[in-house]
C-alpha cells in the first residue's frame, strides 16, 4: 500500500512538471505575449520557409510570440487603440534567438544561395546587406524588447498597404521613403504615430521595426528556443 501511494505521488509531481513547463522555459522578465494580449494576431516569418532564406530559422520551433513584460504590456495599449478604429496588429517577428541571428550570418555568406533575392532583395547585392544594414551579427530582437509588425483590418484581416511587404530589403521601405501613394503614407504613418504614443521608436529603414524605449535589457542578447 505504501508502494502504490509513492507511485501516486510521483505521478502527480511529474504531471505537475510538465503543466509547469512552459512557465519554467522563459526567463525571469518574459512573457507569452498571448497571456497579456489574447487577440493579437501572430504570423512568425522565420518559423515558415516564407522568409528571405527560404527556410525555417535556427530557434523558432513554434508561432510563439515572446517579449519582455514591458513590451508586452505597452503594446497591449497600442492594441487597444488601434481596436477603436477597428484595427489590430499582426506581428511577423519579437523575441529572436541569437542562433537565429548566427543563421542569417551563414546564409548571408553563402552568396550562391539567392533563391529569395527576387522577391526580397531584388535591387541589393547579397554581399552588400551586412554594410547596408540590413542583416547584423547581433539583433536588438535577441534583447526581447524589438518586434516587427504592421496593422490589419478587423473585419477582414487584410494587411493595411504599407507600400513594401515585410522584409523587403530596400529604399521602398525606408520609413521616409516618398515613391508611396497618399494612402500608403497614411497607413505608415498612423504605425509610426501609434508605436511611438506608446514608447515604441522605429528603425528608419524598415517600416515594421520597433523598439521599445527603456527597455529592460539593453545589453544582454538571449539564446533561448521559441517553443
Amino acid at each position: 500500500m505504501k508502494i502504490h501511494k509513492i507511485f501516486v505521488l510521483l505521478c502527480i509531481l511529474v504531471a505537475f512538471a510538465f503543466s509547469n513547463q512552459d512557465k519554467e522555459v522563459l526567463p525571469e522578465g518574459f512573457v507569452l505575449v498571448k497571456d497579456i494580449i489574447p487577440d493579437i494576431e501572430v504570423k512568425l516569418s522565420y518559423y515558415s520557409t516564407h522568409n528571405f532564406v527560404g527556410d525555417t530559422i535556427d530557434g523558432y520551433h513554434a508561432n510563439t510570440l515572446i517579449l519582455t513584460k514591458q513590451s508586452a504590456e505597452a503594446l497591449k495599449k497600442v492594441q487597444a487603440e488601434l481596436q477603436e478604429q477597428n484595427l489590430c496588429l499582426l506581428v511577423y517577428d519579437g523575441y529572436r534567438p541569437q542562433r537565429a541571428v548566427n543563421h542569417f550570418m551563414r546564409w548571408a555568406k553563402d552568396l550562391n544561395d539567392t533563391i529569395r533575392k527576387h522577391e526580397f532583395y531584388p535591387d541589393v547585392e547579397k554581399r552588400h546587406l551586412f554594410r547596408e544594414e540590413y542583416i547584423a551579427t547581433r539583433s536588438g530582437h535577441s534583447r526581447g524588447s524589438t518586434l516587427d509588425l504592421t496593422i490589419i483590418n478587423g473585419n477582414t484581416n487584410e494587411p493595411l498597404d504599407m507600400g513594401s511587404p515585410y522584409d523587403f530589403f530596400g529604399k521602398e521601405s525606408w520609413v521616409d521613403y516618398q515613391g508611396l501613394t497618399n494612402k500608403q503614407k497614411a497607413n505608415r504613418q498612423l504605425l509610426q504615430d501609434v508605436m511611438l504614443k506608446y514608447n515604441f521608436r522605429n528603425y528608419p529603414k524598415e517600416w515594421w521595426h520597433f523598439t521599445l524605449r527603456w527597455e529592460p535589457f539593453p545589453k544582454t542578447y538571449f539564446d533561448f528556443e521559441i517553443e
